[in-house]
């Protein structure tokens, strides 16, 4: 299992990437959000867990067999995942999504981070 520090180093290079456009539309497909990022280790690998993909430990329990594990990140309130969002959502509302659950995440990890310092300082 990762540390909370590599997770939030994933996300925050996965922010960084949506940001500078790299999951926009090519002329041959759609991108596909995470695995189509220079975060995705798989590589050729039979799955993610082989992979050693520190985004595995986001995905619910029940979802972690699926052939893609992190499209099925819960994203919001609304449970919705990158495999709903294919299948109703546009590729806006797919990169918005996203960006309002990195942001969300990389705030509540760097929270925690930040919580874990002050207890350890206070012993």
């Amino acid at each position: 299992m990762c540390s909370r520090r590599e997770i939030l180093e994933v996300l925050r290079r996965e922010l960084q990437f949506l940001e500078q456009g790299g999951y926009r539309s090519s002329a041959w497909r759609p991108p596909l959000i995470f695995e189509d990022s220079p975060s995705c280790l798989k590589g050729g690998k039979d799955s993610c867990a082989e992979a050693g993909c520190r985004l595995l430990q986001l995905v619910p329990e029940e979802d972690r067999g699926q052939p893609v594990p992190c499209r099925h990140i819960p994203l919001n309130e609304s449970h919705e995942t990158m495999d709903s969002l294919y299948r109703t959502g546009t590729e806006a509302e797919l990169e918005q999504t996203l960006r309002s659950w990195l942001l969300c995440k990389i705030k509540q990890l760097e929270e925690e981070q930040i919580g874990e310092t002050a207890t350890v300082d206070n012993r």
